[in-house]
């Protein structure tokens, strides 16, 4: 990029409203606190509605149709209506789920209502890393990762404080469904803004690239096993922040109060290490650093497997969250590397439907699991996930940097 266009991409961004930026922060924020709520919920939940432990699978899958639907659609929406439009959409529906969860007499409902509440994260998420990755800095989109941690570390401790203050899980819901509402006013209050700045020149505009179709893409292994190592990464990290608080709770007889402080903790120390890997990798080699964690995170699972102890078990949850925080990035930005810079658009967006899929798939299957086995089985599958996880990059790692 030369001086010239530099100068202009800068003085856009700084031209953009600083408010912007926080209201962004403030939607992503929200993104995380539904998926931090029902762990902490699922046990009151289940007993509410009197359905078996696995029921939660429904739920889980159903949400997740809506979050691929909308994910594979915000591009052409977004077109058609512009993002602030879709912000508002995407918002009213996420809202309306949550709140409707607590109005509901009926399981099979909930599990309806799960369908707009997938498609309005799904929407929420695509369109905002949309619209950061093209007017805002490699740098920023990390804080915006990171600060969908600071909500999905809120949701335990929100549903912890509802279910111990008031015995009442709808209470949780109702809150972030009403905080989902008032952003879907705040962006229509907004709306102007964000159509003066949807076609503001990038900060950092791409480099062209040659196409590649579809069809050409999914031709190579590469990819297919590149989508494996998402499917089986979002499944250890979903399975852990759903079912730790049930296995402490119900498996480990742990306090209800002390155990939604646990779930905190994971999203906690997950936050931290995002924030902290995004200060550090410009000094180490992240797909490295990738490794270590994923190692990290197996013998941490080893460790909370075993039940040695309380405060044990606490420390290996929090190891457990820490080690997650850099893998999801890391792996997206290396995604050229393993499949080849011409399939790595392609790629990127199959990797993450591959970790929706692997997100409900496998915590389903730990649900089955520990309803035949019991909830000690969920250390020990977590831990099988990431073994997979390791196999694959390892199997990367000495095929080398694929061509093209």
């Amino acid at each position: 990029m030369s001086q010239a266009q530099h100068n202009v991409s800068k003085s856009s961004v700084n031209a953009r409203p600083a408010g912007l930026i926080l209201l962004i922060f403030v939607a992503f924020i929200a993104l995380g606190m539904p998926d931090g709520l029902l762990g902490v919920g699922w046990p009151s939940i289940r007993t509410s509605f009197n359905v078996p432990i696995d029921a939660l699978g429904a739920l889980l899958f159903v949400s997740m149709i809506g979050y691929l639907t909308s994910s594979f659609l915000s591009g052409e929406l977004t077109r058609r209506w512009g993002v602030g439009r879709l912000l508002i959409v995407s918002c009213a529906l996420t809202g309306a789920g949550l709140i409707g969860y607590t109005l509901v007499p009926q399981w099979w409902m909930m599990v309806a209502l799960g369908l707009a509440a997938g498609m309005g994260a799904g929407g929420i998420d695509s369109s905002l890393n949309a619209y950061v990755a093209r007017h805002y800095s490699a740098g920023l989109m990390q804080w915006l990762h990171a600060s969908y941690g600071v909500g999905i570390t809120a949701g335990p401790l929100i549903m912890t404080a509802a279910l111990t203050n008031f015995q009442n899980w709808r209470l949780g819901y109702l809150l972030v469904g009403t905080v989902q509402i008032v952003l879907a006013i705040t962006f229509w209050i907004t709306l102007p803004i964000w159509q003066q700045n949807n076609n503001a020149p990038a900060e950092s505009p791409a480099e062209p690239q040659k196409e590649v179709n579809l069809g050409q893409t999914l031709k190579r292994r590469r990819v297919w096993l590149s989508m494996l190592l998402f499917f089986f990464y979002v499944g250890s990290e979903v399975t852990m922040g759903t079912w730790v608080y049930s296995l402490l709770t119900e498996g480990r007889g742990v306090d209800p109060q002390l155990a939604g402080y646990f779930a905190g903790s994971y999203w906690f120390t997950f936050t931290i290490g995002r924030i902290l890997a995004g200060l550090v990798t410009r000094k180490i080699n992240i797909q490295s650093l990738v490794k270590v964690c994923i190692i990290a995170a197996i013998l941490a699972g080893v460790v909370l497997g075993l039940n040695l102890s309380t405060w044990v078990n606490l420390a290996a949850v929090a190891v457990i969250g820490f080690a997650f925080a850099p893998i999801f990035p890391g792996l997206i930005s290396g995604t050229p590397e393993r499949v080849g810079q011409q399939h790595s658009n392609n790629t990127i967006g199959m990797q993450t439907a591959a970790g929706a899929l692997g997100g409900t798939a496998l915590t389903s299957l730990v649900g089955v699991l520990a309803r035949t086995y019991g909830l000690e089985v969920v250390p020990s599958a977590m831990v099988a996930f990431l073994a997979c996880l390791l196999a694959g990059y390892i199997i990367f790692e000495r095929k080398g940097a694929a061509a093209g």
